[in-house]
This record gives structure tokens, C-alpha cells and sequence, in this order.
């Protein structure tokens, strides 16, 4: 079936002919006998114990989000994080050595960089992501995973993943990607050889601004471990009504993608040809770089962009977002509603300096995601904020 069939279409049966699953608002499950519940305990993956594990309005969801990326099982978790920290913790041990991009998502560099390194001595290495000779260049007799995110965070490099999971194939390395920004809509990693896809389904998932989820996806081997593992004991759950939420997110997912990647094509174009701004990272564009790998591996685009100012004093870069009224300033993304934001607020509280620097990034680099507004009003506002830089 196509993608906005599986979303749309229910094998779910109610007894009343409902046509939308109720939330199984319960923390656990009964049973009718000792062998029916010790039957349950042989297959915790899979069966109705405790909704810490598995819970039936949840599991519709996941079933959903497994099927659209082509892989055999998903499992949703309390937040993108929780996602992302379960299925690399899956993958290495104390002592592992792991690679990863320069540009990937803030927490996660912290998690890689800081906690797997303090905690358990796990060596990771950066690599401009770009490159697959660095990927190979790289690699360690202790190497485990190569950890991916394709666009790459703030300045969207791509990696070419058909290419990077052969490579990591050949030398037993498992492959993890972060495919929150072009959604399971737009690309498929699985299909490509990458082992473990995760999303922050806050984002395009859910898409309403109104749940905070993450969701693994992987085959069933790998699945039914994380969940006993992982999933199980430390214990990141999706609560019922969360997961009801996303089901009901998961509807319009398509022709939600469909009329943002329109939308923020126009406003990138916009962009591009402002005199007030020096560069635009969006992949969609033919003057991109890396245009023809995207078209190779994407079926289209998204939201989320960055666009660097056209000068670096933090007083005029305030005055820009300030001076913007639909693009609401907020670190999140995804959602119907159109966003800004400035790394530099954070980002230089999470990383060093240098490893700021490292990732060509500058205070200049604003990152904007596009919504469901008018694409004439979005321009718009752009562009009143944009007269105020003074070059």
C-alpha cells in the first residue's frame, strides 16, 4: 500500500464500529488463568503485560510508523532523546569506539561526547559527514556504530547512506540515523541498508506542537531487543494518550509534508535572492551543493532551514528575530506553526567554543521552520525583519 493509504486506513476492529481507536487509558493488563499469563511473560515483546511495555492504542500507532518506513517493527518512546539515547546504548558496550557527524542535534553530541565518554569510556569520533573516505578513515578495530542525522542539524549536510551502509556492512559496524527532518514521507533510510532509524516525532510526526514522542524503527531482532532492553528498563515509555495523539497526527502526515515542502521552497527561494542574507542551507535547492544527492535519496523536502544574516553584530541578529511576528521564536520545529530560531542562544551553553567553530556555525545562522501559514505572509515578515540589518 502507499504511504497516505497506510496511515489512513484502520484493520483495527471495535465491537461498537468505531472508526477511531480508543485510548486504553490502563497501567496494566489481566489475565484469565497462570498459563495465559505465563505464556505472556515468554513473549514480552509482544504481548499485553504492563503498558510501561505495550499498550494497544500505542502499538496501532507504531504499527503505522513501522509499515510507512518499511521496516518490521517500531516503538515509540516518551521523546526524541529517549529515542535516540535507547538505540545507541543498544548498540555499544563500555569500551566501544563509535562515529558520528560534526553538525548532529545538541543533546545528542552531549550524550556521544560527554556521557558515553565519562560514564562508560565509549571513544567517538566526528567526521564532516560529507565525506565517506572520513567515514572509512575513521573506523577502529573497537568501532561499533556510525551514527547518522542526513540533512545534518542547523547546516543540513547530507550524507550519502546507501554508501555509508556498505561501507559500515562490510566491517560488521551498525548504522543508526536521525530522520526526523525529511520524515519517513520523504525518505526511507531502511530501504537504503541503515539499521536503526529514530525520529523526534514531536516534530513532523505529531505535527500539532502538542505532544513531545520518539519513535525507533528497526527489523524485529533488533526491535524485540530494544524493547526487553532498553525500552524496558529504563523506562521511557509512550503513555496512551500521547500515542493516540500521534495516531491521530499520522492521518495527514502526507499532504501536511506536501504543502509545507511548497511553502518552503517559495521562502527559500525568497531567501536566497535577498541582499540581506549571505547563504541559505535548505537541500531543495538547485544551488545547493549536494542538490543531486538529495535528489537520489529524498523524494522531496521540508520545513526546516538555516540562512545566515549578512553581518555578525549580535545586536542587529536580536533585532531581526525580534522584529519577526509570525515566526514565533522557540526551539522546537515541525509543527503547523512557523518557528525561529538563533543557535547561538544555546548552543554555545552546550558546547565548547571550538566545537562550536567546528561546526561552521556562526551568530550570523538563523534556522526557521516553515509551517502551514500563507506562504506570502511567511515572505512577508521575512522580509520587514530583514530590512532592518543594516550592512
Amino acid at each position: 500500500m502507499k504511504d497516505e493509504t497506510i496511515l489512513n486506513h484502520d484493520d483495527y476492529k471495535d465491537q461498537h464500529g468505531a472508526v477511531v481507536a480508543p485510548i486504553y487509558q490502563n497501567s496494566l493488563f489481566t489475565f484469565d488463568d497462570w498459563d495465559s499469563i505465563d505464556r505472556a511473560f515468554d513473549h514480552k515483546a509482544e504481548a499485553f503485560i504492563y503498558s510501561r511495555l505495550l499498550n494497544p492504542t500505542v502499538q496501532i500507532a507504531e504499527q503505522k510508523i513501522a509499515a510507512l518506513c518499511q521496516g518490521d517493527k517500531a516503538k515509540l518512546c516518551a521523546s526524541g532523546i529517549a529515542a535516540i539515547t535507547s538505540a545507541i546504548l543498544h548498540c555499544v558496550n563500555a569500551g566501544d569506539h563509535l562515529i558520528t557527524i560534526k553538525n548532529i542535534y545538541g543533546p545528542t553530541n552531549n550524550f556521544i561526547n560527554k556521557y558515553l565518554k565519562n560514564k562508560f569510556k565509549i571513544e567517538s569520533t566526528f567526521v564532516d559527514g560529507r565525506y565517506v573516505e572520513e567515514f572509512e578513515k575513521a573506523i577502529k578495530p573497537n568501532t561499533q556504530l556510525i551514527y547518522l542525522e542526513s540533512p545534518a542539524s542547523l547546516t543540513l549536510e547530507l550524507q550519502d547512506l546507501s554508501v555509508i551502509a556498505q561501507l559500515a556492512k562490510s566491517k560488521g559496524i551498525k548504522t543508526i540515523i536521525d530522520n526526523t527532518w525529511a520524515s519517513p514521507v520523504f525518505q526511507k533510510p531502511l530501504t537504503m541498508g541503515i539499521d536503526i532509524e529514530v525520529h523526534s516525532a514531536s516534530k513532523y510526526l505529531a505535527g500539532h506542537s502538542d505532544v513531545v514522542a520518539g519513535v525507533i524503527i528497526s527489523d524485529k531482532q533488533t526491535m524485540d531487543a530494544i524493547i526487553t532492553g532498553e525500552h524496558e528498563l529504563l523506562g521511557a515509555k509512550m503513555a496512551p494518550f500521547e500515542g493516540w495523539l500521534v495516531l491521530r497526527s499520522l492521518r495527514t502526515l502526507p499532504i501536511r509534508m506536501q504543502a509545507i515542502m511548497n511553502k518552503a521552497m517559495k521562502v527559500a527561494t525568497f531567501l536566497e535572492q535577498h541582499s540581506n542574507v549571505v547563504q541559505v542551507h535548505y537541500p531543495g535547492l538547485k544551488s545547493n551543493s549536494q542538490y543531486e544527492l538529495g535528489q537520489k535519496q529524498m523524494s522531496g523536502y521540508t520545513g526546516l532551514m538555516s540562512f545566515e544574516l549578512a553581518t555578525k553584530e549580535l545586536e542587529q541578529i536580536k533585532q531581526f528575530v525580534d522584529a519577526l511576528k509570525l515566526f514565533k521564536l522557540g526551539v522546537s520545529w515541525g509543527g503547523h506553526d512557523s518557528l525561529v530560531y538563533a543557535p547561538v542562544i544555546s548552543y554555545l551553553k552546550e558546547l565548547s567554543p571550538d566545537k562550536f567553530e567546528a561546526m561552521n556555525i556562526n551568530a550570523s545562522l538563523i534556522r526557521i521552520s516553515v509551517g502551514l501559514e500563507d506562504h506570502e505572509d511567511l515572505i512577508h515578515d521575512l522580509d520587514v525583519a530583514l530590512q532592518l540589518i543594516q550592512t
